[in-house]
């Protein structure tokens, strides 16, 4: 499924399989997990285009072929392929473990075809292994919005009430994982999210209400997962003193202006930036021992401009994730 110009619908398009260059392997894809930030691009929010493009950066499948000898014994491994595709491997960032942050990055599904297609070259280094099970369709999910909710967790520090603004596919992933921890999650979303509220109760939040309402009780941290920039501001006034907002957005709205007593007594304002290599191992380390379930809504590729439609309305509860194989 090709973007040829932002704000046009993706086309199906028959094209060559793409070959692997120097460190690289073809995969063929199983599942394609359908992020906010695939609208965001789609949409034209990041800029540019750099078009044709093949969106996705959530995808699982087996690796085909290799390009280099090195790497053979790989061929028939399951493997994901997460936001992340390359980096230049000696700027600052990258040699103090800010991979993240390094200017010449790549981004799949961004600067390189994506996937939302039946095949996709990736770097090998920047392949993260994957179990046998669960389902394609149940990893994708963790490839962007499993790993990005992780990392802004971490940013939490040691907070153990923490308030979600926004409940959808990083949410309810991360929900679990904090609940698993003995943590308390307290959720934050629109009045006619029917859905999602049901599935944060369900899977055990504490508390939900209105992202315009003021919790039970202060919290220590806040994440704010929707692109809303007047949430950092709630988000801030529901923190107790020393608390932090974390935001694990892309892209956001503008913030407004803000008192500065909101700020006081030592509050911290943050925000997580893509996501590095370790952070993806390091979560799929975590999950070792946790039941952690995705809610996914699964499309067959040729549907995808319904699902990214679906996505934007926003009524669906969980994942959405496009099946290819």
């Amino acid at each position: 499924m090709v973007l040829t110009e932002t704000k046009k619908l993706l086309v199906l398009q028959e094209i060559p399989v793409p070959i692997p260059g120097p460190d690289q392997v073809l995969i063929e894809v199983e599942a394609c997990g359908v992020c906010r930030t695939d609208l965001h691009i789609a949409e034209g929010d990041l800029g540019p285009l750099k078009a044709p493009l093949i969106p996705g950066h959530q995808a699982v499948g087996k690796i085909v072929k290799v390009e280099n000898e090195k790497d053979s014994s790989r061929i028939g491994e399951r493997v994901g392929v997460f936001w992340l595709a390359k980096t230049c491997g000696h700027c600052g960032y990258c040699c103090c473990e800010k991979e993240n942050l390094c200017d010449d990055a790549l981004f799949t599904g961004y600067d390189r075809q994506g996937g939302f297609a039946e095949y996709l070259t990736c770097e090998s280094a920047y392949t993260v292994p994957l179990p046998t099970k669960p389902s394609a369709a149940k990893l994708a999910p963790l490839l962007c919005a499993g790993i990005i909710g992780f990392r802004a967790y971490k940013a939490c520090r040691d907070a153990r009430t923490i308030g979600f603004y926004g409940f959808g596919s990083s949410a309810h992933i991360l929900l679990q994982i904090v609940k698993a921890e003995g943590k308390r999650v307290f959720v934050f979303t629109r009045k006619t999210d029917i859905a999602g509220r049901e599935l944060a109760r369900k899977l055990g939040a504490v508390w939900v209400g209105n992202s315009d309402e003021s919790p039970p009780e202060k919290l220590e941290a806040v994440i704010v997962f929707a692109p809303v920039g007047e949430l950092m501001i709630q988000g801030l006034r529901a923190l107790q003193k020393g608390g932090i907002c974390v935001s694990a957005g892309i892209v956001m709205s503008k913030i407004p202006s803000f008192p500065y007593e909101d700020l006081f007594f030592e509050k911290t304002l943050t925000t997580v930036s893509h996501m590095r290599r370790e952070d993806a191992l390091n979560f799929f380390k975590c999950l070792e021992g946790k039941t952690v379930e995705t809610t996914v809504h699964t499309y067959p590729l040729e549907e995808a401009n319904v699902a990214l439609a679906d996505l934007k309305e926003g009524h669906l509860k969980g994942s959405i994730v496009l099946t290819i194989k």
